[in-house]
């Protein structure tokens, strides 16, 4: 009998019809990547009009100023925000692509680890960054 037939005949599958139709995988995850995606899509939305509105503001301003601006808890608040939805939002795009064409499990392992890797680097980075300015010391 071929994967296919078993999978869906009932009396050899393991799993249950309840299970078939809230669509758990195997890793019983279901669509939550699927969800955070969209979630953080549309928090991105609102999060860089945001950001544009801040480097607008900071055009033609003179260091000690730009360095005020994002010195504010507001603007602080808003730029860690949106580095957080961003890197989360990139990691899990760059996932599914991953997932969806390398096939080889080492290559598929390494890719993942050094995708995850990467947006905790770049996201540690702009935090770091942004805190340091936000608590009164800027960048050297």
């Amino acid at each position: 009998m071929a994967k296919e037939s078993i999978r869906q005949n009932t009396a050899v599958s393991i799993r249950t019809p309840r299970a078939r139709v809230r669509g758990l995988g195997v890793s019983h995850h279901g669509a939550g990547h699927w969800w955070l995606q969209r979630l953080t899509a549309v928090a991105n939305v609102f999060l860089m009009l945001a950001f544009v509105v801040i480097i607008a503001r900071m055009a033609g301003r003179p260091y000690p100023e730009a360095i005020r601006l994002v010195g504010s808890p507001f603007v602080s608040l808003v730029l860690i925000l949106a580095v957080l939805s961003v890197t989360i939002h990139m990691s899990l795009g760059m996932q599914v692509v991953i997932e969806d064409y390398v096939h080889a499990p080492a290559t598929k392992i390494a890719a993942i680890f050094a995708n995850n890797f990467y947006a905790v680097v770049v996201a540690v980075a702009c935090l770091y960054a942004i805190l340091r300015v936000g608590f009164g010391q800027p960048p050297v």
